[in-house]
């Protein structure tokens, strides 16, 4: 049976998985969901046996129906491949009674990879599948890591463009470095004097603006996103949960149906959706933790049921989580809304108006299989020094969130259960924030000093990804304000 796909925000549009992918956004700025969410209907046994690339197919297939198994498989096997550094493609590693899910094994070291190694190939397929004829623009915003991973993922593929704005000031420098050194006669990477959520408003718009689209398809374009706002990136998500549940019950770590709680460090709420979907197929999960940073207008959500962008934004140690608006939050309200894209598009409303919008009470009975909290900035970097003193195992700072609050859920609840936390990038990544954690001393020697020095002392290997960029050139500084975004776009793709 096919399965179709309805925007968030009008109950009446109804597209086929590849031309969700394709738009990325609906023509009424909501969002593409599935009309259901499909049964994991595949027996735990058959499961443990199987690899990272064989699980993904059992999931996508069920998501992504009009694919054939072999556009499918072709797919899936072109993004996992040998640009990961490790065969699991992403290891479970037992640290300090919790089980780390290492998602920053691939090109770009962050958990974005597992998603936007396979997008392209998503992307591309159906742009066949629906005889599309024009180049294909990827248009996108990054708090950090999504930039470099799809500027990976999309670098020199035939018939597309890619476009990544992220905040100047509001990455870390090996993350700027990583986008701005970036080959491909394709790709085009600008910093805009402003935050993420700025950056993710002026895509938006871009997206919505109809003589913009007009004037992109004369010239034989047409944009698509890389965001976690595509559903092409929410759905291989999902596959990792699988994975993971799958390898603890293959390890005999846990039964054939005992419930475990996942942990998730989220700003875009994307990566926790995704095991919120898995949950909802038939996974066994008990808790959905969501864990915030001192931006912490998810926590406030959970507690409280309003959601209230008003509020000062913070610069912290874990940026790809610096953001107020949470765009994959709306998947979840049009859920909890049953599945009413009238009410959905009434808060969405509210939201873009008043930078606030409060959900009813029948709705807020409808999370309660999620906690909320925060990590201070003290206690991320807390959190990365005591389990470095403990076990040798180095954290990042995003990780190092959800350990915090993963600690503040168990004292408040003694719950025992055996958690997954998700691991979203390489502590080389952050090797600053990391190293002086561990020790202030650090704080005197440069960046990629502190990457040996990390490598030593956590008897990690380097990664690729940060030895490539040491002495790389820098091909893209562009710099532009927030309001002259659609300007910039249009001089890349030649239209002014």
């Amino acid at each position: 049976m096919e399965l179709m796909y309805a925007s968030t925000r009008d109950a009446s549009e109804r597209v086929t998985a590849s031309q969700a992918i394709l738009r990325g956004l609906a023509n009424d700025s909501g969002l593409y969901v599935p009309t259901q969410i499909p049964a994991l209907d595949i027996s735990m046994d058959k499961l443990a046996k199987m690899s990272y690339q064989e699980t993904a197919f059992e999931v996508m297939k069920r998501f992504f129906t009009d694919f054939t198994e072999e556009e499918l498989k072709n797919c899936i096997n072109a993004a996992y491949d040998s640009k990961f550094d490790t065969e699991e493609i992403a290891p479970l590693v037992n640290a300090d009674g919790a089980y780390y899910l290492e998602l920053f094994h691939g090109s770009t070291i962050a958990f974005k990879d597992m998603a936007l190694s396979i997008l392209p190939h998503l992307l591309i397929t159906s742009a066949r599948k629906n005889e599309v004829k024009n180049d294909i623009v990827i248009l996108t915003a990054t708090s950090g890591d999504t930039g470099k991973a799809a500027l990976a993922g999309f670098a020199d593929v035939k018939g597309t463009k890619i476009i990544v704005f992220y905040p100047k000031n509001g990455v870390s420098p090996i993350q700027e470095k990583q986008m701005v050194t970036q080959k491909g006669n394709n790709t085009f990477v600008v910093g805009i004097h402003g935050n993420f959520d700025q950056a993710q408003t002026g895509v938006k718009q871009m997206f919505a603006d109809k003589a913009l689209a007009a004037e992109m398809e004369q010239a034989s374009y047409q944009f698509s996103s890389a965001n976690s706002i595509n559903i092409g990136r929410l759905v291989p998500q999902i596959v990792y949960y699988v994975y993971a549940y799958a390898k603890l019950y293959a390890n005999g770590e846990i039964k054939e149906g005992e419930a475990i709680n996942v942990v998730v460090p989220t700003g875009n709420f994307g990566n926790i959706l995704a095991a919120f979907y898995a949950k909802n197929m038939g996974l066994p999960i008990a808790k959905l933790i969501c864990a915030s940073n001192e931006n912490k207008v998810l926590f406030d959500f959970f507690k409280t049921g309003t959601y209230d962008k008003n509020r000062e934004f913070m610069l912290t140690s874990s940026p790809s989580m610096d953001i107020l608006i949470s765009s994959n939050l709306e998947r979840l309200i049009y859920r909890i809304a049953g599945d009413d894209a009238n009410k959905n598009a009434e808060l969405m409303k509210k939201l873009s108006v008043d930078g606030i919008y409060e959900i009813t009470p029948e709705m807020k009975t409808k999370l309660n299989d999620f906690y909320g909290n925060y990590a201070s900035e003290a206690e991320t970097a807390e959190t990365i020094k005591e389990l470095y003193e403990k076990t040798g195992y180095v954290i990042d700072t995003h990780t190092a969130v959800a350990a915090s609050v993963y600690h503040k859920y168990q004292k408040e609840t003694a719950d025992k259960t055996k958690t997954v936390i998700a691991s979203t990038a390489s502590p080389f990544k952050f090797t600053r924030s990391v190293m002086n954690a561990i020790d202030a001393k650090y704080d005197t020697m440069d960046d990629f000093a502190l990457v040996d020095e990390l490598s030593r002392i956590g008897n990690i290997k380097v990664p690729q990804a940060i030895d490539e960029i040491r002495n790389a050139k820098v091909l893209h500084d562009t710099v532009c304000e927030v309001e002259e975004m659609q300007k910039v776009v249009k001089q890349f793709l030649g239209m002014e």
